[in-house]
């Protein structure tokens, strides 16, 4: 599959993850435990029978019944080497290191992902489900790519995608989500500024901005909540999961998307 660089599945003998760092596999894993909504949905999708658990965010499959060891940034870790699992999913930014350092001091193998951009992602999850789970590449992964490819439509619209309001926090460089934002045709007005997910003023957020694009998480923006703030400037309310997870929602995300950004705009081009 196309993807970005990354480190080799093996480098000297040594299974690596995302950021190169070993990790002491034998054999392919049957017990793992998910630190990530994104992955713990993907990996429900493509291994079910592995997961065992799952922090309180990981909201998919809505059907999910497996043991939940706390969230994302305070994981049970005493709970977590007690349930002995082959394997630990992390990532760079939804995880801390500190929790990660422990997890491995305790003899517990954790796999960290580094996803900032879709390509990233592809890339990414291949490498998880073809070397770690000794898989093929999931069907549902193939099928994001594909729905993916296409260039993103032009001219782009100039567009700002908050994640927190009181203050204000949106979305900026380098993200995930900026990345599915162009493909998507949308220019974030607030890409240039410092810092990742960058706060500005009511009247910063505002500025040059042709669409706004609110997603339903991390903060819940409603039609009662967030579009009050954009006087004259449309709006698309979209589900975050769809604009912020890099799991099976992606074979579907362009589309939907796609049609709620386009609901926004008619008659505004």
């Amino acid at each position: 599959m196309a993807g970005v660089s990354s480190p080799d599945s093996r480098r000297d003998g040594a299974l690596r993850d995302d950021l190169g760092a070993a990790v002491a596999l034998t054999a392919p894993v049957r017990r793992v435990v998910s630190l990530v909504p994104s992955l713990t949905e993907a990996v429900a999708h493509t291994c079910p029978d592995t997961l065992i658990a799952a922090t309180q965010w990981c909201t998919h499959p809505v059907d999910l019944d497996v043991e939940r060891v706390r969230g994302t940034k305070n994981p049970d870790v005493r709970r977590i080497v007690e349930l002995a699992p082959d394997l630990v999913l992390c990532n760079q930014e939804e995880n801390r290191r500190l929790d990660v350092d422990r997890l491995r001091a305790a003899g517990v193998a954790v796999w960290v992902t580094k996803i900032e951009t879709l390509d990233a992602a592809f890339t990414s999850l291949t490498r998880l489900f073809t070397t770690a789970f000794a898989q093929p590449v999931p069907g549902w992964l193939t099928t994001a790519q594909e729905n993916w490819a296409a260039p993103p439509p032009r001219p782009p619209h100039s567009a700002v995608i908050p994640i927190w309001r009181n203050p204000w926090m949106v979305v900026g460089r380098d993200t995930f989500t900026g990345d599915l934002a162009a493909r998507l045709g949308l220019h974030l007005v607030h890409a240039d500024r410092s810092g990742r997910y960058p706060t500005v003023t009511a009247t910063e957020l505002t500025s040059g901005v042709e669409l706004a694009v609110l997603p339903d998480e991390p903060y819940v923006f409603t039609a009662d909540d967030g579009p009050d703030a954009f006087p004259g400037i449309p709006v698309a309310l979209v589900e975050g999961r769809a604009l912020t997870w890099y799991g099976p929602s992606l074979a579907t995300a362009r589309a939907d998307l796609t049609r709620q950004l386009a609901a926004a705009t008619t008659g505004r081009d």
